[in-house]
């Protein structure tokens, strides 16, 4: 729906709201919100709210503190969720005193990406995005174990899915919030979920993505339960990804669909396609983001650790769903859902931009499992793998011209620079595992 400042106004004083939260994203991807009450809605839309910004991840220095948020309208939303005062939120992006966009907000980092593929005539970015979580007990005094709420598997029903009620009452919720839920179901590990929501234009399928996390986790904690996006919470069992379908288009028409290919693939597809393995080692610090990321990025648990793709294996990093026409679309595997939405369907984008315009060729599709077949048979068929850790994955971002052009380099250095400390922060802990191999033996 879209919303004037009139509409939003007339809104809130018919339904009573007291508080409104301006929400934006900080770079490492979590939800940060200034909340003012409803006196102070009208300064507000006219773009008059200022924060400090130098406590935020990756934002300013103290001395540049001062930043606006400028509320996009039609993000405007009532939290179903009832309580004492009823409470709205607005999306924002963020810009300086002067006026102008702060460099450094992910927001507007993907909104750059689509200006750039708006100019080659792409009018619109399609992303269907596919988040994973698992479903946590906790203790009394609300504290997450990793105590599973169930043993269920893939598609499994209650009673061996017990978190079937809660994701349920997610669904309901997210629906009443505007989504459209197409589908929902457990997933493969015990205590492991998903829900799908329909496709979305890329600036609105990342704010759903963000609003998605906020009600899953807040549903799950009316149950006793925590729901947790972490990649690889559980050791021996299937991480959590973030599937990300995408498709261009140029108005009504889908550039990815050509009727007369034997796949029904246009060139542009295929060039994108092509853009997005060539850059994917580059990427994938942003896409698969924290040192916990890599241990989902293993053979054997159905996540894409090899830089291929297929119109119909699982294993590769790319595959081609079936549907045709306006259907057609390119679904990325490897991205997890502890990722900065916005900052990974920008890095995505301009590989696969990069792809078009340097009109790159796209190898052969991998039909086989790769899974099993040896290093030597994969070399020898030029598929390289992702990135075996997030040292790996960071050096090769700062060696990736077009992903690092994509983030800016006011992003880039503040990413890098976080990552490096939760890196070393890793690298210099002693783990339990440490402990229960050596501690005797030594």
């Amino acid at each position: 729906m879209s919303f004037t400042k009139n509409d939003i106004m007339r809104i809130a004083k018919e339904q009573n709201v007291r508080f409104i939260r301006l929400q934006f994203t900080d770079l490492l991807g979590t939800i940060k919100n200034v909340e003012i009450p409803v006196s102070q809605l009208e300064k507000a839309l006219d773009n008059k709210m200022m924060f400090d910004g130098s406590s935020i991840e990756g934002y300013v220095r103290i001395e540049e503190s001062d930043m606006y948020l400028f509320p996009d309208l039609d993000t405007w939303l009532i939290y179903p969720w009832v309580t004492e005062d009823r409470i709205a939120r607005l999306i924002c992006d963020v810009y300086m005193p002067d006026g102008t966009p702060f460099q450094g907000d992910p927001r507007g980092i993907l909104k750059r990406a689509l200006k750039e593929a708006e100019e080659m005539g792409y009018s619109t970015m399609n992303v269907g995005p596919e988040p994973e979580f698992f479903l946590f007990k906790t203790d009394e005094k609300g504290n997450p174990t990793l105590e599973l709420n169930d043993q269920g598997g893939y598609f499994d029903l209650a009673p061996t899915d017990l978190g079937e009620n809660c994701r349920r009452e997610i669904v309901l919720t997210l629906e009443d919030m505007g989504f459209e839920i197409e589908a929902s179901h457990h997933e493969v590990a015990p205590g492991q979920h998903e829900i799908d929501f329909k496709y979305a234009n890329a600036i609105k399928a990342a704010d759903q993505i963000q609003t998605f996390k906020l009600v899953v986790k807040t549903i799950a904690r009316q149950h006793g339960l925590h729901a947790t996006f972490m990649a690889k919470p559980l050791y021996g069992v299937n991480g959590s990804g973030m599937h990300c379908h995408q498709s261009l288009f140029n108005g009504k028409t889908n550039m990815f669909y050509d009727e007369s290919d034997k796949l029904g693939l246009s060139e542009t597809a295929r060039q994108y396609m092509a853009g997005i393995l060539k850059h994917a080692r580059g990427f994938a610090a942003i896409t698969n983001p924290t040192v916990n990321s890599y241990k989902r990025l293993v053979p054997g648990y159905e996540a894409p650790c090899y830089v291929a793709w297929s119109a119909s294996n699982r294993s590769p990093m790319i595959r081609i769903p079936a549907s045709r026409g306006l259907g057609t679309r390119v679904e990325v595997r490897n991205p997890d859902p502890a990722a900065n939405p916005y900052l990974s369907l920008a890095v995505m984008l301009k590989a696969g931009l990069d792809g078009i315009k340097n009109k790159m060729e796209l190898p052969a599709p991998t039909d086989r499992n790769i899974y099993v077949m040896s290093e030597e048979e994969r070399i020898a068929e030029g598929i390289p793998s992702l990135p075996s850790d997030l040292r790996e994955a960071l050096t090769e971002l700062v060696n990736d011209e077009v992903i690092c052009s994509a983030l800016g380099e006011h992003a880039l250095t503040h990413f890098y620079e976080l990552k490096e400390i939760e890196w070393d922060m890793y690298r210099t802990q002693v783990h339990q595992w440490e402990r229960d191999q050596y501690i005797t033996l030594y």
